[in-house]
Parts: C-alpha cells; sequence; structure tokens
C-alpha cells in the first residue's frame, strides 16, 4: 500500500485574471511555492473558490500541476459537490493522475438529507470510480455546507470501503467532534485532519494527521514548522504563535484577506481578485490588514 498524505495542506487560493478567468501560470507558481515550503495541495475545496469554478476549470487545474512537474502524491484535489457526474468525472481524473487521495464534500444543495442518501452517493461515486488505487477523504464543514458527515456514516463507509475511505477533514470548528472521530476512527487508520491550525497540536497529540488549513497558503513556513515539532518543548509557544496570526486574518473576511495578503508579499496587486458573489477586501481593510500582520511581526518570502 501507498503511503498515506499526511501533514499540512493548503486549500490553495485561486489566482483570476481581471476577466475572472483562472490565471493557470500563477495557480502553479503558488502551488510550487507551497510545495517547495512542505506543504501538500488540498486545492479545489472552499478557499479556492471551487463551487465557483466549473468541472472543466477545476479538471484542467489539476492537469495543469500535474503537467508543470508538481508531485502528485503531494495533493488531494477536492472533487465533491452536487453535481454527481462532475464529482465521478473529477475524481476518477484525479486517480489517474496519481493525486494521493480526493477532498471529497458531500452534496450539500438539499437539506435534512438522511446518512442513508449520503451513503449511496459516496457509493455510487466509488462505484463508479472503480479504481483500487481511490482514496478518498470526506470533507465535514457544516459551517458552510450544513449537511454534515456523522460518526454513524463513517462507520458505515469504513464498514463498506476500509481500503478507500482513507480520512475526513474536519471544519466543524468543534474540538469534540474531531477527539471523537480521532478515538473511534483512528485505531481503524483513519487518517483525521483539523480544518484549522487552531487545532493541529491538539489533534496531533490525540493521533491525528495534521491539518489541511486556509492560513497554510500565506503562513505555511510557521504551521509546518509545528507540525514538525509538535513533540519539541516549544510547541505549545508554537501553536500560540500560530492562533495571533490566524486570528488576525479572521478579523476579516477569510479568502478575500488571503488573497489580499498574497497580493502585498508578491507585489502582484491582481492576487486580490475574486469570483462573484465573494468581494475582495476594500482598500481600508486591505491596508488593515497588512499594517496588523506586520506588527505582529508577519510577512511571507519567496513567492512570485
Amino acid at each position: 500500500m501507498s503511503e498515506r498524505i499526511k501533514g499540512v495542506l493548503s486549500p490553495v487560493v485561486t489566482p483570476f485574471r481581471q476577466d475572472l478567468s483562472v490565471d493557470l501560470p500563477r495557480f502553479t507558481d503558488q502551488c510550487k511555492w507551497l510545495q517547495s515550503n512542505q506543504i501538500g495541495l488540498a486545492f479545489l475545496g472552499t478557499n479556492s473558490e471551487a463551487n465557483s469554478l466549473s468541472p472543466e476549470e477545476r479538471l484542467e487545474m489539476i492537469e495543469a500541476l500535474v503537467q508543470a512537474g508538481l508531485n502528485p502524491k503531494g495533493m488531494m484535489p477536492g472533487t465533491g459537490g452536487c453535481d454527481f457526474p462532475s464529482t465521478v468525472l473529477l475524481t476518477r481524473r484525479a486517480v489517474e493522475l496519481g493525486c494521493a487521495g480526493v477532498l471529497m464534500l458531500p452534496p450539500f444543495y438539499y437539506k435534512g438529507v438522511s446518512d442513508e442518501g449520503l451513503y449511496r452517493y459516496f457509493s455510487e461515486v466509488i462505484q463508479r470510480v472503480a479504481d483500487d488505487r481511490l482514496k478518498i477523504y470526506l470533507y465535514h464543514i457544516p459551517p458552510v455546507a450544513q449537511v454534515g458527515i456523522t460518526l454513524p456514516l463513517i462507520e458505515r463507509l469504513l464498514t463498506s470501503y476500509p481500503s478507500v475511505i482513507a480520512g475526513l477533514k474536519d471544519s466543524s470548528g468543534d474540538w469534540q467532534n474531531t477527539q471523537a472521530m480521532l478515538e473511534r476512527f483512528g485505531p481503524q487508520g483513519f487518517d483525521v485532519f483539523a480544518g484549522s491550525e487552531t487545532f493541529l497540536l491538539q489533534t496531533l497529540r490525540g493521533g491525528g494527521a495534521g491539518c489541511i488549513s486556509a492560513t497554510a497558503n500565506v503562513n505555511a513556513v510557521a504551521i509546518h514548522g509545528l507540525y514538525q515539532n509538535w513533540k519539541e518543548a516549544d510547541a505549545d509557544a508554537r501553536q500560540e504563535s500560530l492562533d495571533r496570526i490566524r486570528q488576525i486574518f479572521q478579523n476579516f473576511p477569510m479568502i478575500p484577506a488571503l488573497k489580499s495578503a498574497i497580493a502585498h508579499w508578491s507585489s502582484n496587486d491582481d492576487w486580490r481578485q475574486v469570483r462573484p458573489p465573494l468581494t475582495q477586501l476594500s482598500s481600508d481593510q486591505h491596508r488593515d490588514l497588512i499594517h496588523q500582520l506586520e506588527a505582529a511581526g508577519f510577512s511571507i518570502t519567496g513567492l512570485r
């Protein structure tokens, strides 16, 4: 069995041109910078604005990274969504290209759906992709999707597809939920990733695999530093430092704030562009964000 992806992964923000088309060369450069800093690529998720992208664009982005020579074993592209055929298409292609796994949202448009319905969805995808290399990481983000992944559903999926259901990203923001998953499924080889570096140290101490966090887009070195050194005496101090930077970003709309920071430290204002219905930070917000980050001693080096 191939080695599972672990560590710190970034839900890579998507660069757009002024006409709102995806800037593939800039996207590839950003992913190269992340991989050079030991960060995995969990692109095409929430912070990638993936649900504002067409299936064709998402497919192009996966293929562009592999064609550019980035290591697919460090990739966990998001392939889930409400469109069942596109989920199958994107998942199959990610497996064909050698990606370590896929991060899969539940279908989220219909609310109040049963675990039975969600089980059938994931089961159908698995059966239609029909590839022994497939590794699915479930994406639990009820604050956004409002359709979550329950513990009984995980149990059933693991029982039916133990070699396919590899883990989960928990973006519930509820440590007790993360802890319950770690305790119940960790011994079965189910890899739990925290959805924020705020819970990274607790997750690692609980036997988890790492984190998939928005701010890994910008605070890559420090977050990976905690992952590497979580058993050291300064681990709690490292966690507190990460939390301070995270809180600054959380004072603003997260996706536009991440893009503003990248725009500032790459000297490329095009990075501030988001797709509707999102809006970029105002000039005042942008200045305030950068001021707060610089006052906290934060900077980013090596961006292009």
